[in-house]
Parts: structure tokens; C-alpha cells; sequence
């Protein structure tokens, strides 16, 4: 199926797997996020680009997606933070754009035939060549897109706090409540809120890491240091932590062995709390298997069912293979489903201090029903386990 559109953002051939993402905001956000790694995102909401862009809302050094597609770019850029157009930053990081498109026909049609290799490009071609094109794409079945996201060397996330705090208008009201003191006004007129000390020392396995995750950790007390994808359980555990964080990252997991391998040696012996692709590198660790979606779950309206508790909550997600939740061993137990295809989104240790889910806690973008989470981690590494 081919789709013709307006070029905007670089010029250039750009294969990738086509997929969509249902949020209505956060295109920035999502663009940056490193677990859209090869792939060309699709966004369902029409209008795209009308708040610009800010250097302060990325969740990565860098965006990561192949390729951006758009029903209609918005030709009006209008936000007080904002510094450049949808269209100029994908110029300058050299990622094509493609708007005038019918989201909604090539929505319905990745819903039936599910994600599919494509290619986006601006030069002149044959439809049949462009379709070549995808069809001798490798795809992310079997690839190992971590080692193209994750961080070289180990580092500590924000020493010094001025990257986690939040942030308000002076005068507006927002979680915090309450006047802001004259010394928690910033230069640039902001409320600035003041962090908790540091709790707990954790290592985080940097899979694909989004910035709010650390922001989050950071503000329920946890000091992070970040580590690359390939660190081996041995040298996570010479930093003496407290608990061990895996994060969110491309592709598939079944391209992972070596942080499978790295996991499997960590079980037992520190508290242990996975998300997104860090949830499916656990359940690989414990012997158990995963597939690929039909076309994945990205956005910020995902239902999920909690089978403890029997509560549901809307949550951000953005992935495209799952658990087998029939695979996991009896050692483990679902804890929380999709409403929608009834797929895993979460289990637990029956007895040792470890929990994954297979959605976004950090919700950048998306709602907060899940920031408790980071708060079930704190209270899981400061209680004893009993044998």
C-alpha cells in the first residue's frame, strides 16, 4: 500500500516499521523517546506541531524515530517555551516528515494487517521500487536495537537536583499547592519545587532510558546511577545498591541474551523493578517467553486491569512485543492484564522482592495513575524479606 502526502522536516529515504501512536499531545516527547528506534510513527490525532518545540520536554539527547507521519502539520507554531517548528527540528536532525496523509485509512489498515515494514521517502521513485524498498528492510524481529541507545559509560543521573525538580508559574496551581518562598523562584520567574533527600542508591540498566523515569526516580528519593545495557550483573552489583531498575528500550527482546543473562544473575539478590522492555528482559531471565504484537500498544489511553486490587488504570504505553504470560513459571504470578487484548502487563515474585509492568509509570507523555509504582518500589526495597 503505498501513501502520498507533502514532504516536511529532512529530505531523504527513511525504511522503518510503520506504526501509530494514539496521544493526542506529546508529539515531542515521542519523538524522543529511544523505544521508537527504527520505527516511523504514525500519529492518529490530526494536527501535529502547533505547540513547536522546547529543548526542556525531550526525553533523550536525540530523537529516534525513522520516520514522522501526520495528517496535517500545523503552519501556526504558539507556546511561550517554545524555540523552533516541528518541521525545523526534524531538519536539523535529519529525519523526514510526511503530512497530508489519511492517518485514519493507514491506521484501520496496520490495525488489520498489523505493523509492517515501510519506507518514507521524499526522492523520486517507482511505487514498486519504494515497495522493494520496505519489503528488504531487516525489520526489528531478531535485532538488537539497545546497543544504538544505550549510554557508553556508566554516569550519575542529576547530582546536583536541577534536573528533576518540577517546575510552576508562580501563582498557578498544579500538584504542589501552596505560595511559593522567594528563594524557590528561579531566574526565569519559575516555582521551582524542592527535591527529597536521597533514600535509596539503585543502579538503573539503561535499555532505552527516558528522561522522566529518572526525573521520577529522583523525586520519590531514589539517587540513580545509570548503567550501559551490556554491564554484567558482577559490575552492577560492585556499586552496592539498593535495588536494581530496568528501563524501557527498542525491539525485541528475544535479541537481549546477554541482558537476560546479566538479570538472571542479579535474581536474589537485590530488590528488582522492571518496566517496558525491562519487564520482558525479566520474564526472559526467569525462563519465560515473548512475542510480537500484531501492532502494539502506543499511547495514552491503555486500559489495564489490576488483578489484585481489580482496579483499573489508563496508562501510557509504547511497545510492540509482550510476555507469554502461559510461559512463566510457577515461581511467578500475573498481576495486571490489557483490557483490550487481555495480554500481560505486569507480574510479580511470589516470594522475592521483584515486580515488573509492562507500561510507562513516568507517563511522559500520558496520565499519572500509575506514579505509585515508584513509591511500591521504595517500600519494597525497606522491607525485609522473610524466608
Amino acid at each position: 500500500m503505498v501513501f502520498e502526502g507533502q514532504a516536511f522536516g529532512a529530505s531523504g529515504i527513511a525504511p522503518g516499521e510503520v506504526c501509530f501512536n494514539t496521544s493526542m499531545t506529546g508529539y515531542q516527547e515521542i519523538l524522543t523517546d529511544p523505544s521508537y528506534q527504527g520505527q516511523i510513527v504514525t500519529m492518529t490525532y490530526p494536527l501535529i506541531g502547533n505547540y513547536g518545540i522546547n529543548p526542556l520536554d525531550v526525553e533523550s539527547a536525540r530523537p529516534h524515530v525513522a520516520g514522522f507521519v501526520v495528517r496535517e502539520l500545523s503552519r501556526v507554531v504558539s507556546n511561550w517555551r517554545s524555540e523552533m517548528s516541528l518541521d525545523d527540528y526534524l531538519k536539523r536532525n535529519k529525519i523526514p516528515g510526511i503530512q497530508g496523509v489519511d492517518t485514519r485509512a493507514l491506521t484501520k489498515h496496520l490495525r488489520n494487517r498489523g505493523a509492517m515494514k515501510g519506507v518514507l521517502t521524499t526522492e523520486p521513485m517507482k511505487q514498486a521500487d519504494a515497495v522493494k524498498r520496505a519489503q528488504e528492510w531487516h525489520g526489528l524481529v531478531g535485532v538488537d536495537y539497545v546497543k544504538e541507545v544505550t549510554c557508553v559509560a556508566p554516569y550519575d543521573w542529576d547530582p546536583d537536583g536541577a534536573s528533576s525538580r518540577r517546575w510552576r508559574i508562580p501563582g498557578a496551581t498544579n500538584e504542589v499547592g501552596g505560595a511559593p518562598r522567594r528563594d524557590e523562584i528561579s531566574e526565569d520567574g519559575a516555582y521551582r519545587c524542592k527535591l527529597p533527600p536521597v533514600r535509596h542508591r539503585i543502579v538503573a540498566y539503561d535499555f532505552g532510558i527516558k528522561y522522566n523515569i529518572l526525573r521520577r526516580l529522583r523525586q520519590h528519593g531514589f539517587g540513580v546511577k545509570v548503567l550501559p545495557a551490556t554491564t554484567s550483573a558482577r559490575e552492577a552489583l560492585s556499586f552496592n545498591p539498593d535495588g536494581i531498575f530496568l528501563s524501557n528500550g527498542p525491539g525485541d527482546p528475544a535479541a537481549l541474551d546477554y541482558a537476560a543473562k546479566s538479570v538472571r544473575e542479579l535474581i536474589g539478590k537485590k530488590p528488582i523493578f522492571g518496566i517496558c522492555l525491562g519487564h520482558q528482559i525479566l520474564g526472559r531471565a526467569f525462563g519465560g517467553k515473548t512475542f510480537k504484537l500484531k501492532f502494539g500498544h502506543r499511547g495514552g489511553n491503555q486500559p489495564v486491569k489490576d488483578l489484585v486490587t481489580g482496579k483499573i488504570s489508563i496508562t501510557s504505553q509504547n511497545h510492540g512485543f509482550a510476555v507469554d504470560a502461559s510461559s512463566m513459571p510457577k515461581e511467578l504470578e500475573q498481576t495486571q492484564i490489557n483490557l483490550n487484548d487481555k495480554t500481560n502487563e505486569g507480574f510479580r515474585h511470589r516470594e522475592l522482592p521483584i515486580f515488573c509492568v509492562q507500561y510507562h509509570p513516568e507517563a511522559s507523555p500520558g496520565p499519572h495513575d500509575a506514579t505509585p509504582l515508584f513509591e511500591q518500589f521504595a517500600r519494597m526495597i525497606e522491607t525485609p524479606v522473610s524466608h
